[in-house]
């Protein structure tokens, strides 16, 4: 069975993407996660970032689909844009930012900051990506990342 998930990619006005950092592991990360049952990933996008951001956000459109290390999980990333709603801290991040893209931590997904990357290049094509390496829990329970 596979794992959906979908993660909003969301620039500020002077081009620095929002990250969340996370309660359970010093790892920052894009607003998203795993969809519901019956929902859509384009729900599923819209929904998680306003429980971990407080923000509202439309879809600007579909950056990729990525799958992770060949396993049975997929993850789409939608670019977005605010539209309303304020920051505010959740259950889930305890720290919400807007980092420059040749500045973001050093504890940051990697496989997000690939993503990131990606939206920032702004193809007019969807990317579909495998993804290997290791998991950024992983790297965090080994001290490496």
């Amino acid at each position: 069975m596979f794992k959906v998930g979908a993660f909003a990619i969301i620039f500020d006005k002077d081009g620095k993407v929002l990250l969340c950092h996370r309660l359970d592991y010093d790892l920052w990360n894009l607003p998203g996660g795993g969809l519901n049952d019956k929902e859509s990933p384009w729900e599923a996008v819209i929904r998680e970032t306003k429980e971990e951001t407080g923000l509202d956000v439309e879809i600007e459109k579909l950056v990729g689909i990525y799958s992770k290390n060949n396993k049975n999980d997929i993850v789409f990333s939608f670019k977005c844009k605010v539209i309303g709603g304020e920051i505010a801290l959740s259950d889930e991040a305890d720290e919400i930012e807007y980092f420059d893209i040749n500045s973001l931590p050093k504890n940051t997904v990697p496989k997000q900051v690939v993503r990131i990357k990606d939206a920032f290049a702004d193809k007019k094509e969807v990317i579909l990506k495998i993804q290997g390496g290791p998991e950024a829990i992983e790297l965090v329970k080994q001290g490496k990342l």
